[in-house]
This record gives structure tokens, sequence and C-alpha cells, in this order.
């Protein structure tokens, strides 16, 4: 084993490991241990230097061959997943000054990480796993409110069903094939054996219940509405981000064809639309923004109609500018005493008396979100739907695209409430946190930068 190649290619996961070593020996070794917020930061940019380092420069190695295996795309792929928990880092500091948060999160990126550079199902499945299971206990972290812990619970079946089914899918695939690589997967996707198709089903429905596509979505609202906001948050973005790039790797340049196509795109289409619907009628924020994941992971699936070259290139530009715009949202969302009534859409009437930076944040990150020119969330949507049509897939462009425009109510009627609504009475302004400022900007930031010239990132894709 070469320790070099492995040390370089596989540096943002040690550099991880690091930095949840460093924590794990901060609770040892102190009676009152302090400083996880900085530890955890610095382990976490460092990473994405690392990765997005490797990526520019197209670094390739397989350090574990048929296990695992990284380039540029592994690289960019982890740089996003990476660069999204940042904010939500510094938004855990007023809700976790201390303890195991930073760990649990440090540990589920790792296998964030691990699943985008996996070549077989038993990198996959363990990368998946680690990355999950950690959030089980996240969302518990969040106890204030009593809903947390069937919350939990219901995050945890679902997380445990998604399991089930792959691993019953991939011992489906090992049967037919005899392997367990990735490759394995393209093979039986052109296959018309009913055990090959069976198990490509199942391995699809994996990630349908992991991204929370409809029908399969049920109980991710509950474990959305009753987390803490830096949770929420972390699960939307980093969490869905690392599953659909990870399905990208799984796909690879395949393309689709038959009862698939159709299957992929019914889904979709039916998450988009009820997505959308759905959080039309919602009066808690963070349980708006779940149906409203709900309707983006459909947008996602979408890209998968596509060829295999630009696949990748839609998701991660669309997994990155959906991530900075919902953690955009969630770190300008006001302050309150209690989590609950801070998660009522009624507190953010007359926001822009109280706050005005904060809805003017807020209403960078609805419109992005909606798809409105020139923000870069149309640019992302641009580019699923381009890819579809490209394919030849019209008519489900031209549906998922009505479809679309169902989400645009609910996003505006967040702006009408911050803009066009007088305040509750006896609701005061409270400050925003200066680490929530720092998480705007990180958020703000490079989504300007991508609205003005998203080519430079698309090039690098």
């Amino acid at each position: 084993m070469n320790w070099t190649t492995l040390l370089v290619s596989m540096s943002p996961e040690h550099l991880l490991l690091v930095g949840i070593i460093v924590l794990l020996a901060v609770d040892i070794v102190f009676d009152r241990p302090r400083g996880h917020l900085p530890v955890a930061l610095v382990a976490v940019i460092a990473a994405t230097l690392a990765a997005s380092a490797l990526a520019i420069f197209g670094y390739a190695a397989a350090p574990f061959p048929g296990q695992l295996s990284v380039d540029s795309s592994a690289f960019a792929a982890k740089a996003i997943v990476l660069v999204l928990a940042i904010p939500a880092l510094l938004l855990a500091r007023d809700e976790f000054p201390d303890g195991p948060f930073y760990v649990l999160l440090l540990s589920s990126l790792y296998g964030a990480c691990l699943i985008l550079s996996a070549d077989s199902f038993l990198t996959l499945f363990l990368g998946l796993e680690l990355m999950s299971i950690p959030v089980y206990v996240l969302v518990l972290l969040a106890m204030k409110r009593v809903e947390a812990t069937e919350a939990a619970l219901k995050y945890l079946i679902l997380g445990g069903t998604a399991t089930a089914m792959l691993l019953m899918g991939v011992s489906l695939l090992f049967g037919f094939t005899g392997s367990l690589s990735l490759d394995a997967f393209g093979r039986l996707l052109d296959t018309g054996s009913p055990m090959a198709q069976t198990a490509v089903v199942l391995i699809l429905l994996a990630f349908f219940l992991k991204a929370a596509i409809v029908p399969f979505h049920t109980w991710a609202p509950d474990a959305y509405e009753a987390a803490a906001v830096p949770v929420t948050g972390f699960m939307s973005t980093v969490i869905k981000a690392g599953v659909l790039l990870a399905a990208v790797r799984l796909f690879g340049f395949n393309s689709l064809s038959g009862r698939l196509v159709e299957l992929l795109a019914i889904l979709s289409l039916v998450s988009i639309v009820w997505g959308n619907l759905a959080a039309i009628k919602q009066t808690s924020f963070r349980r708006m923004i779940a149906y409203s994941s709900i309707a983006h992971a459909g947008y996602l699936f979408y890209a998968f109609l596509g060829d295999g070259e630009g696949r990748f290139q839609a998701v991660a530009f669309y997994a990155l500018v959906y991530g900075l715009m919902n953690m955009l949202a969630f770190a300008a969302l006001p302050m309150a005493a209690d989590d609950a009534e801070r998660d009522r859409l009624d507190n953010l009437k007359g926001l822009f008396q109280r706050a005005p930076f904060a809805a003017v944040m807020i209403a960078i990150a609805m419109f992005s979100l909606a798809g409105i020119p020139p923000l870069p969330g149309f640019v992302a949507k641009f580019l699923i739907f381009r890819n579809v049509i490209e394919a030849g897939y019209t008519l489900y462009a031209v549906l998922g695209l009505v479809g679309s425009y169902l989400g645009i109510y609910f996003y505006l009627r967040v702006l009408q409430y911050m803009f066009m609504s007088p305040a509750p009475a006896g609701l005061k302004p409270q400050p925003q946190a200066a680490l929530a400022l720092g998480a705007m900007l990180v958020c703000l930031v490079p989504a300007v930068i991508l609205m003005v010239y998203p080519g430079g990132l698309l090039g690098g894709l």
C-alpha cells in the first residue's frame, strides 16, 4: 500500500477524523470542556480546502482498488458537502455551546465524504450508515420540544427501512452478477431479468427513502420540524446533497431506459407537485422547508433522466445552490425564546420593519429557491430541465416546469408576511447573533458569485 497516496486521496476524511479525535480528547482531559466549535470549524474548513485543491488540480487515485477511488468529480462533490456544513456549525453555537453535537456532525460528514468515493456497495453501505446514524442522535439533541423523541424514532425507522431495502437489493445484485462493485449496478440497468430489475428498483427505492421522495417522505417533515435549526439545516442540505451526489456516482454515465424511466419520472414529478402543494398550507417555517425539500428532491432526481455526462454537473450545481439558499434562510430566521414560537410563519410578519437585513436575506433565499432569475436557483433549475430535454423527455420536462410554478406561491407568501404585513402586537425585535451573521455571509457570498459568474463553477465540474 502506498501510504502517500492513501494520505493524499483521503485527506478530507483524515482531517475530519483528526477533528473528531481532538474533540474527544478535549472531553476526556478537561472537566469542563470548551472550544468545540473552533476545533470543528477548523477541521471542516481544512477538509473543504483540501477537497477543493485536489479537485482543481485533478488528482486521481485508487487507494483501495475496487472499494474506494477518487478523482476531480469526487473531490468536487466532497467540497460541496463540506462547505454546506460550515453555516450549520456557525448556527449551532447558540443552540449547542459545547457537547456531543460537534463530534456527531463531523462523524456524519465523514460518512458523507466516504460514499462519494465508493466503488463498491460495501463502502457505500458503510458510508451511508456513518452518515445517517449520528443524525438520529442529532435530532434527539433538540430537546426544546417534546416531539423530538418521536421525530428521532420516525427518522430512525425511515433510515432503517432504507437500509433494509438497500441490503436486499444488493443481495439480489450479488446473486445475479457475483459482484458488489458499483459498476455491476450499471450493467443491470439494461438487463430484462426479473431478479436484476428487482435489485435495481430496491436500490433506487433506498435512495428515494434517504432523499424523502414521495411516497417515502411521510415522516421526514416531522423530523425537520422537531429538530433544532442547525440540525434541520444539516439534514435538508448536507444529507440530501450527499445522498444525491452518491446516487450520481452509482448511476455513473449509464442512461436509463424502459420502465425505470417511467418510475423515476413519475415519482419525481409527484414529489415536485405534492411537495409544493403541501408546503402551501404549512404554518411552521421548518415544516414548509421540509415539504419544499421534498419538491427539490424531485427536481434533483429529474436530472437522472438526462445523459450521464451532464448529470453530475446539474446535480452538483443544484445541490450547492439549494443548500446555500436553505442555510441562508435558516441563518436569517429571527431569534425567539421559545423554539416552537420561533418556527411560526406568523412571526415573520413585519420582519422588514424589525430586522431589515434578515428580511432581505430570507427574501433572497426564497426567490432563489423559487427559481426566479437572475438568482442562482434559476440557473440550477435551467440545468436540470435542459438535461431532461436534451435526453428527449420533453413532456416530462414541461410537466416538471408546470409543477415548479406551484412552489412560487408559498415562497412569495413568506415575502408578503415580511414586507407587507404588520408585525404581531408585543413582538420585540431580537438582534441576530454574530455567528448567525457570519453564517449568512458564508451563504450569501458564494451565491452572489454563482449568480454573476455561474460558468466559473460549471466549467470545473
